[in-house]
């Protein structure tokens, strides 16, 4: 498959995951939707608490929020980017601080806090398969990030409803070593 294929077939599969996640959000009963991604499941506690500190993200709309989840469990770091084009970084960040917009509305710690090593990558997504296959969104930006540092564990962290057969992958996107869901915990490899 050509690149143009595969852009284009990445992009399909996004319109329609992307769809599916709205929906099922919307739809969620609240309690739920309150207790979803509250607890961490018990295979990754010991995990979680060696690999400090552990990166994840601000959820944006209808992401999955693992931050109340991991907030009591290791120090944390946000993604964060100068400009657009620049690859992305880790920031120390704790429950209260600072947030500032970044690029595409994200939410990222201020420019001024420390730079971070994560020892553990819980990170968004649009879809997955079970052989740890991520869609996101994109910008390529968390497989730039992988592919300069491959012995950081990665976990992807959606709705269960996120899922595919197959997700379209190209030679620079990289697998997740586990998926998150809010049934189920899946090991994709051997690293975790």
């Amino acid at each position: 498959m050509g690149s143009d294929d595969l852009a284009r077939q990445k992009q399909l599969f996004r319109e329609k995951l992307r769809f599916r996640r709205k929906h099922f959000a919307a739809n969620l009963d609240p309690l739920a939707k309150l207790t979803a991604f509250r607890a961490l499941p018990a295979a990754l506690a010991e995990i979680v608490e060696s690999s400090t500190p552990v990166a994840a993200y601000v959820a944006w709309g209808d992401e999955p929020d693992v931050l109340p989840m991991l907030a009591d469990q290791a120090a944390l770091a946000l993604p964060h980017h100068q400009h657009r084009g620049d690859v992305m970084d880790f920031r120390l960040w704790s429950p209260g601080d600072a947030l500032d917009s970044g690029p595409w509305s994200t939410r990222q710690p201020v420019d001024t806090a420390d730079a971070a090593n994560p020892g553990l990558i819980f990170c968004p997504l649009v879809g997955f398969d079970r052989r740890g296959g991520r869609l996101g969104q994109g910008g390529g930006h968390y497989d730039r990030y992988f592919a300069l540092h491959p012995d950081i564990p990665r976990i992807g962290v959606a709705w269960s409803v996120q899922e595919v057969d197959a997700v379209p992958a190209g030679p620079t996107d990289i697998a997740l070593d586990a998926i998150l869901t809010e049934q189920e915990y899946i090991l994709t490899g051997d690293r975790l």
